[in-house]
Formats: structure tokens, sequence, C-alpha cells
């Protein structure tokens, strides 16, 4: 299993010309609201395993499926909940439903971020949209059950129930399209081959070379023909003496 996948991938961007990064930076910006950092916390988050779960991982006695073995070696490295997906080649919401069987078994340790266990609980299916808002704290029981009986008492079909948490004033229209967004993609299964990264780098250093053999190119003919120029000027002054 191959570890700090993404700090690799990372690091070749991070040579890139800082023009380049800007771009990048700038396009980046424009698709995620940082004010909102639900995948942030949960995707960095480094799972630490539990004595029970060093030795269900050194002696494997329950017999569990080689995707958990999988995560906790991955845990026993240090690796991220983001560098746990990408080398097991499974979605952040897979990612997430065995995190919490981990953590319910007592494999892995409980985090001291309650906000991480909501965050798996709503991308792993455990959690319903306001039941992750509950969990995480943005809104009381109180203010829930007042958006069930509001949704109940809608005529609408096919309003959504994070509709009239919105009509409330709970959350804003803004932070539920962020977190329906990141809980749809969790579903995908995203495959980096950093690799690829070094391509862009290399045309760049292609080009850039190229370019800087022209300038030695034109430098070196600037110099013959400065030596023609210096040797006809010595002739006509040696002429006219």
């Amino acid at each position: 299993m191959q570890r700090n996948f993404l700090e690799k991938f990372l690091n070749k961007i991070s040579n890139f010309p800082v023009w380049v990064k800007e771009i990048i930076y700038v396009n980046l910006s424009d698709q995620i609201d940082t004010g909102v950092d639900l995948s942030y916390t949960f995707s960095t988050y480094k799972p630490a395993l539990t004595y029970k779960g060093k030795c269900e991982l050194d002696y494997k006695e329950s017999n569990f499926d080689i995707n958990i073995y999988n995560i906790l070696d991955a845990c026993d490295k240090n690796l991220s909940i983001s560098e746990v997906a990408l080398n097991t080649f499974m979605s952040l919401e897979e990612i997430a439903g065995y995190f919490l069987f981990g953590v319910d078994e007592g494999y892995l340790q409980i985090p001291d971020d309650s906000r991480i266990l909501s965050i798996a609980g709503f991308l792993a299916g455990k959690y319903r949209t306001g039941e992750y808002f509950l969990e995480s704290g943005a809104i009381s029981k109180e203010q829930l059950d007042s958006a069930v009986d509001a949704y109940e008492q809608e005529t609408k079909e096919n309003k959504k129930f994070g509709q009239s948490l919105i009509s409330l004033g709970l959350i804003s229209q803004k932070h539920l399209d962020m977190i329906l967004k990141i809980k749809e993609e969790a579903k995908k299964r995203f495959i980096l081959d950093h690799n690829e990264i070094p391509k862009l780098k290399e045309e760049y250093v292609k080009k850039s070379d190229e370019y800087e053999k022209q300038i030695e190119d034109l430098k070196s003919e600037n110099k013959q023909l400065r030596m023609q120029i210096e040797k006809l000027i010595s002739m006509v002054k040696n002429n006219v003496k």
C-alpha cells in the first residue's frame, strides 16, 4: 500500500510556477466555500488505532473482510482519511462507513472533535440532513422538531426537508448546497495518479529549455555579428589612413 499518495501529488503541484498555482487557486476558490469545512475536517483527520484495533490487525481473529484490515493498516501508518480512501481505492462514503464501524467496535479511538463523527455519519448515511445538523451542533433538538412539524404540514410534494430548515432561518442555502454536494461526491471513487502531474511540469520545462536554447543561439549570433561589424569598422579606419 503506497503511503502519502496525496502528499506526493501536492508536492508535484507545489513545483509549478507561481502564475500557474495562482490560476489553480482562483479556480478552486470559486468552487469551494472556505466557510464550510465539512469535507476538510473529516478528510484530513488521522484515525488512531486502539490496543484492541492493533491486536485485531496483527492477529485477525475476527476474520473480517480485507477492506477492514487495509483500513486498520493505513491507520496504523498514521494516514489521513483522504489517504486511506486513495490508497484503498474506495469512496469517501465507504471509508466513512468503515470508520464508524471501527469506532463502534473499539478498534479506532473516538475523535476529540465531535464533528468528525457527525460528518462520517452523514456521509455514510447514518444521519439524514436534519440529523446531521443536529449532531453537528448547528441546530437544537427543539429546532429540529419544529422543522419536522413545519415540513409535515407542507403541501408541496417536491420540497426537501432541508428547505424547511432554510425557511425557518436555521441554516443557509449555501451551507445546505455544499453539504449535499459533498455527500453526493463522497459516493464516487477517485483514483489519483500523481505520476500524471510531472507531465505538466515536464512540458513546461521542455518549453522553457527551448526558449533558453533560442536565447543562447541569439546571443551567439549577436556575438558573431558584433565581431563582423568591429572587423568592418577596423578595415574602414585603415583605408581612411
